[in-house]
C-alpha cells in the first residue's frame, strides 16, 4: 500500500544498500540522487491526492452496491448557497457542506438554513489559507477548533467531519487530525468547477464517473457550479439515484 512510512523506510533500506554496495564495489552514488527524486514524486502526489490515503486515512467513497452517493460542497458558505439549497429541495437532495469559519461569520443565517433543510455540515478550517500546506500543526489545530467553535455557537453541534482546504495532507496536517479526533473526508469524483468555466464541462465531468457509493466535490461558489449540479440532479433523477448526507453513506457521525 503506498503510505509515507512505507515508501521512506523502503527508501532509506535503498540508499543504505546503494551507498554498502559504494563501499564494497565502487557503485556510483548518483543513484541515490535518483531514489531521492522518486521518493520526492510519491510525496508531492501523496500530497495533493487525498484518495492516496498517503499519510492519513481519508474516506474518498463507499462500497455500497445501492445507488446512493453524497454530494459535497466546499468553501461555503456563500450567495450561491441558497440556490444550490433550493436545487436540492425540489430533487429532494441531501448533501454535505464544508463550511470555512470566515464565510460562516458572513452568513450565519445561511448555516441554519443548511442544518434546518436537512444537510450537513462539516468543518473546512476558519481561513482556508493558501499556505495550509506549510503550516505547523498546532496552526492546523487552531484552524480546526476556531471553525468548530463558530460551528457549535450557531447550530449548537460540534462537526466530526474535516476535509483540509485543497485536499492537502501532509505529516503536520495528519497530526493536527489526530489530535482534533476528525473523520477525514475526501472523494473520489472531482467536478474541477473551479477551474472549468462552463457549466457543461462541469456537468460532462461528472457523468460517466457517478458510480454507487462516490463521493462528489463541488463548490457552492460559482453560478456555473449551480447550473451544473441541476444537471447532475436531473440525471441522478433520471437513473434511480439517491444523494445523501456523507455520514450516512459512510456510517460516521457527522457531530459530536
Amino acid at each position: 500500500m503506498l503510505k509515507h512510512k512505507y515508501i521512506s523506510a523502503l527508501l532509506i533500506g535503498l540508499i543504505t544498500v546503494v551507498v554498502g554496495l559504494y563501499f564494497l564495489q565502487g557503485v556510483a552514488l548518483w543513484y541515490t540522487g535518483i531514489l531521492l527524486l522518486l521518493w520526492l514524486g510519491f510525496t508531492s502526489w501523496g500530497s495533493f491526492d487525498i484518495r492516496l490515503n498517503y499519510f492519513i486515512k481519508a474516506y474518498s467513497k463507499s462500497t455500497t452496491e445501492v445507488k446512493q452517493l453524497s454530494i459535497t460542497f466546499d468553501d461555503g458558505p456563500h450567495e450561491f448557497t441558497q440556490d444550490v439549497l433550493t436545487l436540492l429541495s425540489k430533487y429532494n437532495a441531501k448533501a454535505t457542506f464544508f463550511c470555512i469559519g470566515t464565510q460562516i461569520e458572513k452568513h450565519p443565517e445561511i448555516l441554519k438554513q443548511i442544518i434546518a433543510e436537512g444537510h450537513v455540515v462539516g468543518n473546512h478550517t476558519y481561513s482556508h489559507a493558501n499556505s495550509i500546506g506549510f503550516a505547523k500543526t498546532e496552526e492546523v489545530i487552531d484552524e480546526i477548533r476556531k471553525n468548530d467553535v463558530i460551528i457549535k455557537s450557531i447550530i449548537d453541534k460540534t462537526p466530526k467531519l474535516f476535509r483540509p482546504p485543497f485536499g492537502v495532507t501532509n505529516p503536520r496536517i495528519a497530526k493536527a487530525v489526530n489530535h482534533t479526533k476528525h473523520n477525514v473526508i475526501g472523494w473520489n469524483v472531482r467536478s474541477l468547477d473551479t477551474v472549468l468555466k462552463n457549466h457543461e464541462s462541469i456537468f460532462n465531468r461528472i457523468k460517466p464517473k457517478v458510480k454507487p457509493g462516490c463521493i462528489i466535490l463541488f463548490h457552492d461558489t460559482s453560478k456555473e457550479s449551480v447550473l451544473a449540479l441541476e444537471q447532475l440532479l436531473v440525471f441522478l433523477d433520471k437513473n434511480q439515484y439517491t444523494s445523501i448526507t456523507v455520514d450516512q453513506l459512510l456510517n460516521l457521525k457527522a457531530y459530536e
